[in-house]
């Protein structure tokens, strides 16, 4: 028996509502798979084309009623945690119940992730999130405080700071409910940014953390044996969309560091799940990670499919 933490993309769980609820039931029958086989199982889950979704709309509704402030962006990851691990919550049950397997929980920890307010990245903001604004908005929302550039000729858009993530504030929550035998949804986008200001308190920030950094804080705090990186394709490849294209089965730590150098992952996409998947194996004796597509968690962790990064 192992504890494995799954990682589901944001991309890859889509944005619509009808293709979210597909792919969610797409990921809970391996999952359930996983819990039947008598693993136990903790999940994470991106939320970037979701959560702009939900501040986009939002902030598009308040721009055409002109009235009200933009919402702050920790308020849409919140929502954006909520409903996808709703979503998951009904399709893992589901499958549970078509696979037999009795007696666990499926619970959603909305989840806060601690980020240092001296971080370096707060000073070069640079993920573009929400709607499109005119220069006259756009110039009232830098009074605000607001950090604004102009993209490609469309407007005007927010950018904020990804700040490395410290420390997932719910952590021993979510270990005592994974120790309890339940299935966990936990870290959702990456958590939501707080600071702790000085006088002690906690304090919401716009800002944008990296999923798979905060994957990493989630599976040492609950001692997982093994993470899968679950992303849109079934391997990991060099030379990627080039006619000598190599699907790689295993990759060690110094193979990782030689392909980076070379630029075979591109930094919006393939590297921060190889980074974060380098840094798992770091963390401990005999961890490895796992990266390959949604439906194929189950014959990955099998060693059928799948690229495997180890020591």
């Amino acid at each position: 028996m192992a504890r494995i933490l799954v990682s589901l993309g944001g991309n890859a769980l889509g944005v619509d509502f009808d293709e979210l609820v597909h792919t969610v039931g797409v990921i809970a029958a391996p999952v359930v798979g996983l819990l039947k086989d008598g693993h136990e199982v903790v999940v994470c889950h991106g939320n970037g084309p979701q959560v702009g979704m939900i501040k986009t709309d939002i902030d598009l509704g308040k721009a055409g009623l002109q009235e009200g402030r933009v919402m702050p962006l920790s308020e849409c990851v919140a929502m954006s945690q909520s409903y996808i691990g709703y979503h998951l919550q009904n399709a893992i049950e589901n499958q549970m119940g078509r696979q037999g397997v009795e007696g666990k929980v499926v619970t959603t920890v909305v989840s806060r992730c601690l980020v240092d307010a001296n971080d370096p990245n707060f000073s070069n903001p640079t993920k573009p999130i929400g709607a499109f604004f005119s220069k006259e908005q756009a110039d009232a929302m830098t009074a605000e405080g607001k950090t604004m550039i102009e993209d490609s000729g469309r407007g005007y858009r927010e950018v904020v700071a990804s700040p490395i993530p410290k420390m997932i504030l719910e952590k021993d929550a979510v270990k005592e409910l994974v120790s309890a035998g339940h299935v966990v949804i936990a870290g959702g986008g990456g958590g939501i940014p707080v600071v702790r200001a000085a006088d002690g308190w906690t304090k919401a920030i716009d800002a944008v953390i990296d999923k798979d950094r905060t994957s990493i804080l989630l599976a040492a705090d609950t001692d997982c044996d093994a993470l899968a990186i679950l992303t849109g394709v079934e391997k990991v490849a060099i030379n990627f969309n080039k006619p000598d294209q190599r699907d790689l089965d295993q990759i060690t730590l110094a193979e990782c560091e030689q392909y980076i150098a070379e630029g075979q992952f591109p930094a919006g996409s393939m590297l921060p799940k190889i980074e974060a998947a380098m840094d798992f194996v770091k963390s401990g004796p005999n961890r490895r990670t796992l990266i390959t597509s949604l439906d194929k968690l189950v014959e990955g962790l099998k060693g059928e499919t799948g690229t495997w990064v180890v020591a």
